[in-house]
């Protein structure tokens, strides 16, 4: 069962989330950690529902859940054992799921809308590093480093019964093409992969999007390509390219476009204009289906998208 076609063959655009780690922020909790978001999976699990309800009040089709940055090994350096960052990773899932049952029982909430399916956050090598690693793609790794670090995570999560994975800034084909072959263990599962760009033509690490999309086009569980944690003036031209190899539904979810500062953590420079439903609403003309926002976007950027969606 593909949950994505599921809704597309229902409304336009399945309606993705937001920004997770910024909108803690904007929330006032402080993210300034290698950890990233995921560190109040341990210290504040109440704030990850709490954005996750947000969303869903703003229209999302889909929650991501807090795992980016939640992995085995980042955990077991903050001192935990291997039972209890297993723990910890899974309820990033149940923590999503718990917030869209709770969501869905409000009969009120069913009104124009399919029930939100939550996926399973799958961050890349580089998010672990916390250097800004997924803005370079060149971790100087082989395939089997790359699935000998994803396997046991992947598996934690899919354990945990997500809808689907959401697989993100990737910044490198070989990345992708690792996640790909361990989804093979893992037959009835689907998922999304999507890049991050420095242009509208190449990947952060200089490859193609067009190559790559013309690989994950191959992949049966793959059943969205797209962008992610990339300028959204880049959006469109990205799209073409994908467009060009792949007849596999688009997803984008663009940062507020400001300049990621690994060594501070922060976002440096300009951030989004206010009319980002009406450039979401450009990147659904140009054929994208799927759609929603990353870095500094927030429940009112999806809400402005749910408007032309919905009504």
């Amino acid at each position: 069962m593909n949950p994505i076609r599921e809704i597309l063959a229902k409304q336009k655009v399945l309606i993705i989330d937001g920004a997770f780690g910024t909108e803690l922020e904007r929330k006032g909790y402080d993210i300034n950690d290698s950890l990233w978001s995921a560190k109040f999976l341990m210290e504040k699990p109440e704030a990850i529902g709490e954005v996750h309800k947000d969303y869903l009040e703003a229209g999302s089709d889909c929650i991501t859940t807090a795992s980016y940055q939640a992995t085995y090994e980042g955990f077991m350096k903050r001192g935990l054992s291997e039972k209890e960052a297993k723990a910890l990773i899974q309820s990033s899932v149940k923590i999503a799921k718990n917030v869209r049952d709770t969501f869905w029982k409000d009969v009120k909430n069913h009104a124009k809308r399919p029930k939100p399916l939550v996926a399973a956050s799958v961050g890349p090598y580089g998010a672990y590093l916390a250097d800004g690693s997924e803005f370079r793609g060149h971790y100087g790794l082989s395939i089997d480093e790359l699935m000998i670090f994803h396997r046991k995570r992947l598996a934690t999560l899919i354990e945990a019964k997500p809808d689907l994975l959401a697989c993100e800034t990737i910044p490198c084909l070989l990345e992708a093409q690792a996640l790909c072959k361990l989804l093979e263990a893992f037959p009835t599962i689907h998922a999304w992969v999507s890049f991050s760009a420095k242009d509208g033509v190449h990947i952060n690490s200089g490859e193609s999007m067009r190559e790559c999309a013309q690989f994950l086009d191959t992949q049966k569980q793959i059943i969205a390509i797209g962008i992610n944690c990339t300028a959204p003036h880049y959006i469109e031209s990205l799209i073409g390219e994908i467009k060009a190899v792949s007849s596999k539904p688009i997803i984008v979810y663009p940062n507020g476009g400001a300049t990621y500062n690994a060594l501070t953590k922060t976002w440096d420079g300009l951030s989004k204009s206010a009319s980002y439903g009406k450039m979401a609403y450009v990147w659904y003309k140009k054929g994208a289906s799927i759609i929603g926002g990353c870095c500094q976007t927030t429940p009112f950027d999806i809400a402005q998208i749910a408007q032309w969606v919905r009504y």
